[in-house]
């Protein structure tokens, strides 16, 4: 248990035996573990021309924390990312969420926002094409994410369960065919993380969370993520693509209690 006199002795014995204070904080490292549990401990390689991950160092929110994944593949490398699994090292449930990109698609960029529990590493594992997997990490200073209270009172919840929106960022210049372009899907869910206790009764709410997205540009995937309790409420997935000239987007989400949500909007600049 962090803090606890026994794991404060077990350092301070290796300290006195000559370890370094770096060592020490390795012996709790969880990391070598997930990487087993999570990864089936296949090798890892140095991910930073492949993917890179951008967070805060010192959150303002545990509950809220900005994440982005973006694609470092240089122009002409004929491998693609196929996968990006997100691991909180330090949150009770570490693998936050694993987004399975679209063959055509071309995802460059995909921002959520997630809990983050305990000051921790966050690894960001990259598969590509040529089966290998590519891993980058950073390091988050916050604390109490996965079990600070819902920011919405329930009733509001529950209005807006599985609501959906869906907005499109154009940039100056973007044809009304192929090209890259800029989404943003919102979900009104409370994707309780299961650690969280009512202030009324003193009893912990039950995890219930959104676990399945699916997005496509007419009938080609473009994304899709397995969540986990880390996702913060209202889960928020913005995400650059490559348009096929498809003229309509669609969504399907999935949540722990079996609730199915869908949505489809008209894509603009489509050229209809």
């Amino acid at each position: 248990m962090p803090g606890s006199p026994f794991r404060l002795f077990a350092i301070a014995g290796l300290l006195l035996l000559g370890a370094s204070p770096s060592f020490a904080a390795e012996v709790n490292d969880p990391w070598p573990g997930l990487v087993q549990d999570i990864f089936n401990n296949r090798p890892m390689n140095d991910g930073s021309d492949v993917v890179a991950i951008e967070m805060p160092v010192r959150a303002e929110d545990a509950a809220i924390v900005p994440v982005t994944l973006r694609m470092k593949l240089p122009a002409g490398d004929t491998r693609q990312v196929q996968s990006i699994t997100l691991v909180i090292d330090q949150n009770p449930a570490p693998m936050a969420a694993k987004f399975r990109l679209g063959p055509d698609a071309r995802v460059s960029e995909i921002s959520t926002r997630v809990r983050v529990n305990n000051y921790t590493d966050v690894h960001a594992v990259a598969e590509l094409s040529d089966g290998q997997l590519y891993m980058v990490k950073t390091y988050v200073k916050a604390s109490g994410g996965c079990s600070a209270p819902a920011a919405k009172v329930a009733d509001d919840t529950k209005s807006r369960l599985g609501q959906m929106r869906y907005r499109q960022f154009a940039k100056a210049g973007d044809g009304p065919a192929s090209g890259t372009r800029e989404a943003q899907i919102m979900i009104g869910h409370p994707n309780n993380s299961g650690l969280q206790m009512d202030q009324v009764t003193q009893l912990y709410t039950p995890a219930f969370f959104v676990n399945e997205l699916r997005l496509w540009q007419d009938d080609n995937l473009v994304l899709s993520m397995e969540g986990g309790i880390s996702i913060s409420e209202d889960p928020n997935i913005r995400f650059s693509y490559v348009s096929t000239g498809a003229k309509r987007f669609r969504a399907e989400a999935k949540d722990t209690d079996g609730h199915v949500f869908q949505r489809e909007w008209p894509i603009e600049n489509s050229g209809t």
